[in-house]
This record gives C-alpha cells, structure tokens and sequence, in this order.
C-alpha cells in the first residue's frame, strides 16, 4: 500500500529547508566575512592591508611578497618563475630530469656566480632554485652573505656595514621560530638605501 502525502506537511518542510538555507546563505556567505573583515581591521589593521610596507606615505612593497631587484646595490632574492606576481602564484612544476629546468639552473649558476665573484659550487641552492609560492621574500643567511661583497662594491660600503644590516634584518632567531633563520630582502634593501651615502 502507497504511503499517503500530506500536501500541507510537505510544503511546510519545503518553507523550512527554504528559510534554513536563506539564513545559512545570508549567515554564513555575508554576515560572517562582513564580521571578520571588520574584527581583523581592528584588531590586526597592518595584516589585514596586506602588510604593505610604506616610506614616506608611498607603498613599496608587501613584508610577504617578494618583488624584484635589479641595481647591484641591492640584495636579490630567490628567482620567480611568476616574475614575482602575487596573482599567478605557481611553481615551475618542472622535474628535476627535465631538460629545461637543467638548462635553467646551469645558465643561472654561470650568471649568478659571475656577478657574485664566486665559484658556482659555493653558491647556496635558494638562488638558484625557485620557491613553490614564487614570491617568498627571505633568503637564508647563506643565501645573503655571498651577496656582501658585491653589494658593499656597489655602494661604496665596508662589507661589515653590509653584515650588520643582514643581521638586523634577520628573522626566525628566537626559541619559539619555526623554519630557522631568515633574512628579510626587502627590509635589507630599504635599509640600505637609508644609509649614509659615503664621501
């Protein structure tokens, strides 16, 4: 025997699921991220912008993307296989095997131990290799100390100057960091342009 239907009951549960879904949507699709975009401007407004770094009133640059330098007097990061675009983040996705990516890498290491003055054998792996994101904005100290020299060159500075201003500039060193230590490139650049010019 057929079970009968209530027409009154089932257009009561269809008014239900209706109104649960109007309050889920308006609940969770409006009024929560309007909540939490307002709290964590109040709460975290630097984090919340972007962490956009600001000299005199005028953004150059995020504390989390990585953007390119190309003067000798500034330290560079890794290399971009997004031209150090937050909008296209990828990797490469190139293996290790692929001709491409050894071509790549042989050419680098040929120009990157040129304009360092060094043999490609010392030259540290993150400059030669790209990060996942394509826009990480440290080095590690390895990475940055093979970059004094020519950096001190270029500006006229004695290399412990350059030293120090890595190691102001060095994050990740405190009992509680994770990840080891790192050198922030864009704090180190801007940190440089604000020293004293030499005579």
């Amino acid at each position: 025997m057929m079970p009968t239907v209530n027409p009154a009951r089932s257009s009561r549960d269809i008014l239900v699921a209706l109104r649960f879904t109007g309050v889920s949507v308006l609940g969770a699709g409006l009024a929560w991220p309007l909540l939490a975009t307002a709290l964590a401007g109040v709460l975290f407004p630097f984090q919340a912008r972007g962490s956009l770094v600001e000299v005199d009133g005028r953004v150059v640059g995020s504390q989390l993307v990585s953007q390119p330098f190309a003067a000798s007097g500034y330290l560079f990061g890794r290399p971009s296989p997004c031209g150090h675009d937050p909008r296209a983040l990828a990797g490469s996705n190139l293996a290790t095997s692929n001709p491409a990516l050894r071509e790549r890498v042989a050419a680098d290491s040929a120009a990157t131990a040129a304009r360092e003055g060094v043999s490609p054998s010392t030259l540290p792996p993150e400059l030669l290799a790209a990060s996942g994101s394509c826009i990480d904005p440290h080095l590690s100290p390895a990475a940055a100390a093979v970059q004094v020299a020519r950096i001190a060159a270029a500006r006229g500075l004695d290399p412990d100057r350059v030293r120090d201003v890595l190691t102001a500039h060095t994050e990740g060193t405190g009992p509680w960091s994770l990840g080891g230590p790192r050198v922030h490139v864009l704090g180190v650049n801007l940190a440089l342009d604000g020293l004293p010019t030499p005579r």
